[in-house]
């Protein structure tokens, strides 16, 4: 059933990026607007909506000059599919599958069932040896972090974490609020793997790092057998631009934060 839910979700964000697929740039600025306690975004004298037509309000200050950023970001075509923050911030207000918190943080634990770092390849020991070096220390730093005791396989039939250890990761996840966990979800996505999406956020990796330890098989085989540089590039580069929006994200809804101007002499 969730699962049901969750390609819907995902076929409805596709689908709302079709909709205002590449667009011409009409509006010369975005700014930010306050309203009641909330924050607006405007473009040029027109209120920003959400794609099933709700006005876009978020609470944190510096996540809708985030969004107003990546509006005046834009040259000639409105590019949706490069706009995460804006894509995340649409997905939490319109929520078209009504998705509760707790639907979001079971999926995401249980993606820890297949999560890339805990699976390492014992068919080519040069490889093998290659990921105990980089994921190792990132799997003893989240043991410790969040008091769980998961463990990497070679095989995919045995589940490397025990039920225990999820009801503390679902206790963690749910200490955050809708939006941030509907942040952790995009996260997770672009890395398949919830280890590397917390350390990321959790400041322990950098997001270049998180993105390159999620391609690490793959960086292997390039330096073996060389690499279609702008190819890949490409695609690194976008996932970290896609994680970085997800770390700044879950910050700004994890804060209560106001930007102050400094007093004028």
């Amino acid at each position: 059933m969730f699962c049901t839910k969750l390609h819907n979700l995902n076929v409805a964000v596709v689908q709302a990026v079709r909709k205002y697929a590449t667009p011409s740039r009409f509006y010369k600025k975005s700014s930010i607007l306050k309203s009641d306690g909330k924050f607006e975004i405007t473009l040029d004298q027109r209120k920003l909506k959400t794609p099933k037509g709700s006005l876009f309000l978020v609470d944190s200050e510096p996540l809708a000059l985030a969004v107003a950023t990546e509006w005046n970001s834009q040259k000639g075509k409105i590019v949706q599919s490069k706009m995460h923050i804006t894509t995340l911030c649409n997905t939490v207000l319109d929520n078209p599958n009504n998705l509760t918190k707790l639907d979001i943080v079971n999926y995401i634990v249980n993606c820890l069932d297949t999560d890339t770092v805990l699976y390492q390849a014992n068919e080519d020991e040069d490889l093998m040896k290659f990921q105990i070096t980089e994921w190792d220390p990132v799997i003893e730093w989240f043991n410790k972090r969040f008091n769980v005791k998961l463990k990497k396989s070679v095989q995919m039939d045995v589940s490397p974490v025990s039920e225990e250890d999820k009801t503390t990761l679902i206790r963690h996840l749910m200490s955050y609020n809708f939006a941030s966990v509907n942040g952790f979800l995009y996260g997770v996505d672009t890395l398949k793997s919830v280890i590397l999406t917390l350390a990321a956020i959790d400041r322990f990796l950098t997001p270049e790092k998180a993105v390159l330890l999620s391609r690490l098989e793959e960086e292997y085989q390039c330096g073996r057998w060389g690499r279609v540089e702008w190819a890949h590039d490409l695609n690194q580069q976008d996932l970290q631009s896609r994680l970085a929006a997800v770390v700044l994200f879950v910050y700004f809804n994890s804060q209560s934060m106001k930007v102050q101007e400094k007093n004028k002499p």
